[in-house]
């Protein structure tokens, strides 16, 4: 394993290559997120033309998260075993099919198996994403990478809901999921045509394995102590976020009377923070300091907010700033996370690794919502934003663990 800490002293000025490498990467990632909600947008104009229910287009959706969860993992084999250039090239050709395909579709009954197909493609992104990064860009410039391929997904998740909806309303519904197809297909064109500077490590490993006579194991990283703490990791941050993303508005209405507007602009103060915190994050990781110490700090900070807000009826001006400063801090923390699970994942194994930590926020986000609605349909709005905080909180006990697992495995390895 390595040192979860980065050398430090890294160079100013970054590499035309890396730049190239960052962006391709950063606008593909951006292109998923930006999939992922090309429907919710559309449900108003889906449930007239096809007669359903939003439970119905609900389970539209239910499919597409499952299925990509579901198959992240096998994703990441992929992606060590055949490269991660053609799993991404080939994911993000299947998921431009997919959205295609939603403003195709004559019944609602087709939107399942295309669901399915969308979700397919969705799980290669995490896996080969890291997997190029990680052998594309110089190590010492690595938290910035990761700050720009998480940055293009929150831009995407951004992008989503206004582009989708005033192109339904200017051009019809089909043509909003078509458009955004075709722009998917450019960008495709663009990865196709600079392919070459996309790197991959897994065959240089596979190689020297076989040269040396050693076997690669299959599940042998995932199993290690440090790739589950990472597990443990993003499963408990996705209760966190969930909680704030899906159930902040309805939570601060309850617990104080905030009025939507308001409440629905301290959200997005809480991601454009975010944002921000990613993208100063990479920076301040790339400089040397301790991982663990960036999330530990990152996380309690965030927790500290919440709780302040969970207790205070703030004005509204304090409000915002306060939860937009959680997300800020919350941000801050992706890079030197991503960064920990590197430094978990054996040589050759980033994509079999990154696919199974990544799919613990999936399957996080499937079981937070029931939590935290019970909370609230029980009257203990309060209790949400409590939730939220003690999530934070034993998230960075996860940070620690990893670290001190991964410290053992390199002295066991050293004698």
């Amino acid at each position: 394993m390595t040192d979860l800490a980065l050398p430090a002293g890294a160079p100013s000025s970054i590499p035309n290559r890396d730049i190239k490498v960052m962006a391709l990467i950063g606008v593909a990632h951006g292109c998923s997120h930006f999939f992922q909600l090309v429907l919710p947008p559309l449900f108003p104009f889906l449930k007239d033309d096809f007669a359903v229910s939003y439970t119905e287009l609900g389970l539209v959706m239910t499919l597409f998260y499952v299925t990509s969860g579901v198959l992240q993992t096998p994703a990441g084999f992929l992606v060590d075993r055949i490269g991660a250039r053609n799993v991404l090239i080939g994911g993000l050709g299947l998921f431009c099919t997919a959205i295609l395909l939603y403003g195709l579709v004559p019944s609602y009954w087709m939107l399942l198996p295309v669901a399915i197909l969308a979700g397919a493609g969705n799980s290669v992104f995490h896996p080969a994403d890291f997997s190029i990064l990680n052998a594309s860009v110089d190590q010492k410039r690595l938290g910035r990478a990761y700050g720009t391929h998480t940055l293009g997904g929150n831009l995407g998740w951004g992008l989503a809901p206004v582009l989708m909806a005033g192109g339904a309303a200017l051009f019809g519904w089909r043509a909003a999921p078509i458009i955004a197809a075709l722009v998917g297909y450019a960008i495709l064109a663009a990865v196709l045509m600079n392919r070459d500077l996309l790197k991959e490590d897994a065959s240089a490993a596979r190689r020297a394995a076989a040269k040396a006579g050693e076997k690669t194991e299959a599940l042998g990283p995932l199993l290690s102590l440090p790739v589950v703490m990472c597990f443990g990791y993003f499963l408990l941050l996705s209760f966190a976020l969930i909680g704030v993303q899906n159930f902040l508005p309805a939570t601060l209405e309850a617990l104080y009377g905030t009025p939507l507007t308001l409440a629905t602009t301290t959200l997005t103060g809480f991601l454009l923070g975010a944002s921000a915190g990613v993208m100063v994050g990479g920076w301040v990781a790339d400089k040397g300091v301790k991982l663990e110490a960036i999330v530990i700090c990152g996380l309690l900070g965030s927790a500290a907010l919440m709780l302040v807000v969970a207790n205070l009826n703030l004005p509204a001006a304090m409000l915002v700033a306060a939860i937009a400063g959680a997300g800020f801090l919350q941000g801050f923390t992706t890079p030197s996370r991503d960064l920990i699970v590197r430094g978990a994942a054996p040589k050759g194994a980033s994509g079999r690794v990154f696919g199974f930590v990544y799919s613990g926020l999936d399957a996080g986000s499937a079981m937070a919502p029931l939590a935290i609605g019970l909370l609230l349909d029980h009257g203990r709005a309060d209790y949400v934003l409590w939730f939220v905080a003690l999530m934070l909180a034993l998230t960075t006990l996860t940070a620690v663990a990893i670290r001190q697992s991964s410290t053992r495995s390199v002295t066991a390895a050293a004698e």
